[in-house]
This record gives structure tokens, sequence and C-alpha cells, in this order.
């Protein structure tokens, strides 16, 4: 093994420890961490940046050079380019020669401006989770096989980590959602048991009791409870049977 596939090896475990933890640095900066990468992998690539859609309102970017990073801002504006196409198509987008190259002609003016030659996109998909790397060189070609190399390791990487990564909030939310309807059913339980004492009702009848009340007044059904277990239900005390049949009937 020489000296640049060692170098490669340890860079791409290095990329294996920034994005193997969900709790570990925060989503943008492995982002980054892990496009900076990119050109000590990839012999004569000059920079890289990578955009995650991930089902949110923004779309975090990463760029190795300012330049590079308003190449993805051309593209997502015009929505035309590398790097667009590849989401369209699911396939990596090469441009050998943006010199000859016709399509794109926003982007291809802004990358040449910018002393960009050619170009690579790699699309990655994972369980809703959309990752673009775009390797970038100053001179023709050099990228025709990046899909298949580090590059495309790291990608694969990052679309893994990110899929985790939502995969572990949305179960936060989950549990989340779970703790708060869990809390609202004890306290409806205790109001519930407040209402069957004062009115001497049933549990269905005290339920449906505090349900008609929430509808009328338009309030939530938990809000309530807690006002019933916080009063002990002094509004309710003396109303009789009778209040439990209007609340019903009301």
């Amino acid at each position: 093994m020489d000296g640049m596939d060692a170098s490669r090896i340890g860079a791409l475990s290095t990329g294996a420890d920034l994005l193997g933890d969900v709790t570990g640095a925060p989503h943008t900066r492995r982002i980054a961490r892990l496009t900076e990468l990119v050109p000590r992998l990839v012999p004569g690539c000059c920079g890289a940046t990578t955009t995650v859609w991930d089902g949110s309102t923004e779309q975090p970017t990463a760029a190795t050079h300012p330049d590079l990073a308003e190449l993805v801002g051309v593209q997502l504006r015009s929505e035309d380019g590398p790097i667009p196409t590849a989401m369209r198509t699911h396939a990596p987008v090469r441009a050998d020669d943006l010199l000859h190259d016709s399509r794109w002609p926003r982007y291809r003016a802004s990358a040449l401006g910018t002393g960009i030659r050619a170009s690579v996109t790699l699309p990655f998909r994972r369980e809703g989770v959309m990752v673009t790397m775009t390797l970038y060189r100053l001179r023709p070609g050099g990228l025709e096989h990046s899909a298949e190399g580090p590059s495309a390791v790291l990608g694969k990487l990052l679309t893994d980590t990110v899929a985790r990564d939502r995969r572990y909030y949305e179960a936060l939310a989950t549990v989340d959602q779970l703790s708060t309807a869990l809390r609202s059913r004890a306290v409806v339980d205790q109001a519930c048991g407040i209402v069957m004492h004062v009115m001497g009702c049933d549990a269905q009848t005290a339920f449906d009791v505090l349900r008609r009340i929430s509808q009328h007044s338009n309030r939530k059904l938990s809000d309530l409870a807690r006002d019933v277990v916080e009063t002990q239900g002094r509004g309710l005390r003396g109303a009789g049977r009778h209040q439990a049949a209007n609340a019903l009937n009301g």
C-alpha cells in the first residue's frame, strides 16, 4: 500500500468518524468538514460543494470556497445546472470542459468566470433525503471516475447520516407528542374523577360533560380539565345530575 492509498483510507476513516455520532457535531458543521475532505481525496480537484435536501425549508450547503458557494446559488436560483439536472435524473452529471459545453448557460458563464473548467455532480438518495456533491477542476477532464471513488463513499456516508438524523429527530418529536398526550390524559382522568364525585355520575358521563363544555366554550379539553383539577371542581359543585344532562343535551 503506497502513501497515497494510506492517506485516502485515513481520510475516509476520518469522514466516517465525523458522521458516525448522531449527537456529535452540528448538522451544518459535519457537512462542511466532510466537504473539506473531498479535494484531499481526489487528485486534481480544486474544491467541492455539498447540498442537502432533507424536507426542511432550507437546504444546508457547504463549499470549500465562496466562489463555489455562489455557483450553487446560481443553479438553485435558476433551477438549471448540473445540480438540478442530477436531482431530476438521479444520476451523476459530468461537464468535462465547460469552455465547449453549451448546457446551462448561466452556470457555465459563472463557472468559467471563476476559472472552473470541469465539474461532476454526484446525487445520493436515502429515505426522503437527497444529497448532491459537486467536484470542480481548473483543467478539463479528470473527474471520470468520481462516481466510484472516495467522494462517492463520503457522499453515501453523509446521506446515510442525514437520514439517520432525520429518523432520530422524528422519533424525538413522536416521544414528545406521546409524553404531552399522556400528561393530558392524566389530567383529564383526574378531572373526570372530580366530576364523578361532584355530580354523582359514572366515568363516561363525566367525560361527556367535560367534552361538551369544552366544545361550547371553545377551549381545549386538556385546558378545561386542568382548571377543574386546580379548582377541585368548585364551579361544578351543586350542579347535580340535571346540569350533567344539560351539558350533554345542550
